[in-house]
């Protein structure tokens, strides 16, 4: 069964001190929520290691934390520096023999040699990326085997200088041949691949200040040399008041899925598993 419905919580982070808040969220019948991992800093998205441990990274503290759970109970057993020292840490991928990282200004990569091996030295191998503005860049690797990196635009609404801005950039694993994949995203922070298509899918947060139900946030398939609107037009080729563009908006591309504006997704998968409650479809009908 594949759900392509967005899945917000089933693993939770604590930023604050623990609290009966896990007990106030609401769930629909047949699901549960647990905590993880508690106290760790300002944790922004993981990823499992090929050896079973959830990596994640630290944004306020410049660091990517191990959490192993060695008894499988659901529970971290420790909370291990892996990596520190980092720029705003966000993005973070295993591919093949490493382990990337995107910092707000460049990517990185470390040699991976398993969880209880110290990180190799550091290699960066996306320098000078533009900073200021949005400044998490979201790291994925597409069944095409080429790393795909989102930069977020650097204003709230506004015709960008550098084209590396409010778009997603593709290149080999090494960082080499670096082009423009997809323009027009405002900041796509939530990126996943369709298990069955292959096309990247990628959640995108909107314009402030046309209200609080205006503009939708997205979801939509990326493609390559696509342009997905931002600045000049939001949703369904709706032509932003600043613009007025409604020629070029005629050719933009729509997304898939609109959600409620300033909800800012940071996050999307799709779920492939035999969890679920077998009354999953009258739950998200």
């Amino acid at each position: 069964m594949l759900i392509t419905t967005m899945l917000f919580s089933f693993l939770f982070f604590y930023y604050q001190e623990v609290s009966s808040s896990v007990d106030e969220i609401q769930l629909p019948n047949g699901f549960k929520i647990e905590e993880f991992a508690s106290k760790l800093g300002s944790p922004r998205l993981m990823a499992f290691s090929p050896d079973g441990v959830l990596f994640v990274t630290i944004i306020d503290k410049g660091t990517v934390l191990a959490l192993s759970d060695k008894n499988k109970d659901g529970k971290a057993d420790t909370a291990i520096t892996f990596v520190k020292g980092l720029n705003h840490p966000h993005g973070i991928a295993f591919y093949k023999d490493y382990l990337y990282i995107g910092e707000t200004n460049q990517i990185v990569r470390f040699k991976y040699e398993g969880f209880d091996s110290a990180p190799s030295k550091k290699e960066v191998i996306v320098p000078n990326l533009p900073t200021r503005g949005h400044f998490t860049r979201t790291v994925s690797f597409g069944p095409d085997g080429k790393m795909y990196v989102s930069i977020g635009s650097s204003c709230n609404l506004c015709e960008e200088k550098d084209d590396r801005r409010a778009a997603v950039l593709q290149f080999n694993p090494d960082g080499s041949e670096g082009e423009i994949f997809a323009k027009g995203l405002r900041n796509s922070v939530g990126i996943t691949w369709h298990p069955e298509t292959k096309e990247m899918w990628a959640t995108d947060n909107g314009r402030d200040w046309l209200g609080d139900n205006l503009p939708p946030e997205e979801i939509n398939i990326v493609k390559f040399d696509n342009h997905y609107g931002w600045p000049y037009c939001y949703g369904d080729r709706v032509p932003d008041p600043e613009f007025d563009n409604t020629n070029f908006c005629k050719k933009t591309i729509p997304p898939v899925f609109e959600m409620q504006a300033h909800s800012a997704p940071l996050g999307l998968t799709f779920y492939t598993g035999k969890l679920f409650p077998k009354n999953i479809e009258e739950i998200y009908s």
